[in-house]
């Protein structure tokens, strides 16, 4: 049976997540429909590189698909595209490997998150807005607190009895364009909520609610503290999955500009 690498890019706001869910609109199920329908039988596999939560977006999803067809990987694209509904879109289906995985394979993973400093009619649904200044040196600095290998239970839900809640961030960028402040989070893997609350707690120092010393004992001691400055999951972005020798490009761009 052949094996297919599908990148995908989604709007998430309507979704519960990328993961096939009982009773709940999900990107993935929306996806294997739309494939059943096209290729009039069920799939064998289709697996993503990561699980997005309920209402994060992605700029390039990676998955595997293993699906008994003769169509070429172009014609799958467009034939998935047409049934698919307007806020997710196939980029592109290549040939695999029988052996590859787009979750086991991948290298590394980058997630982008736009706040904004104004408020926003046409890009609420990918930002956070956030109403008070923000001190961005100060989140600069708070930003390198988190590098390297931590152990980060207090910035998920996860149990860390059933997961490892150990993780290595790789590089944390910050950008300011126009009335956007962009987070780049990068690293091999990561576990729920892990960004978004990284993001909060340096947003609430950018705030002057919390303090240096407070963020390092939140990251060195567990600490109840970060799930309460989840940030939403409007400003987050699934923005790269890199395989082999693939890298994060170094610059950082908007989603959009307001």
């Amino acid at each position: 049976m052949p094996r297919f690498k599908v990148y995908l890019e989604y709007d998430g706001t309507r979704y519960s997540g990328w993961q096939v869910q009982k009773n709940a609109k999900t990107v993935q199920g929306e996806v294997m429909e739309a494939m059943k329908t096209v290729f009039k039988s069920d799939i064998a596999d289709f697996q993503g590189a990561g699980r997005t939560d309920a209402g994060v977006h992605a700029l390039q999803q990676v998955a595997h698909l293993d699906v008994q067809t003769m169509l070429a990987p172009e014609i799958i694209k467009m034939k998935v595209n047409e049934k698919l509904p307007a806020d997710i879109n196939i980029l592109e289906v290549e040939k695999a490997p029988k052996t590859f995985h787009a979750r086991h394979d991948a290298i590394a993973r980058s997630y982008l998150y736009q706040v904004s400093c104004r408020r926003t009619a046409l890009g609420k649904r990918f930002v956070w807005w956030m109403k008070d200044e923000l001190d961005f040196d100060l989140m600069r600095k708070t930003s390198l607190l988190f590098l390297g290998m931590k152990d980060m239970q207090s910035f998920t839900d996860d149990d860390p009895k059933e997961k490892s809640t150990k993780i290595l961030v790789e590089r944390i960028q910050m950008h300011k364009a126009g009335n956007l402040i962009l987070f780049r989070v990068v690293g091999s893997h990561f576990v729920w909520k892990l960004v978004r609350r990284i993001v909060g707690v340096i947003v609430e120092v950018g705030r002057r609610k919390l303090q240096l010393e407070e963020v390092e004992q939140m990251i060195h001691s567990k600490s109840d503290h970060p799930a309460r400055l989840t940030a939403p999951p409007s400003g987050l972005f699934l923005e790269r999955v890199c395989y082999n020798d693939e890298r994060v490009a170094e610059e950082l761009q908007p989603v959009m500009r307001i």
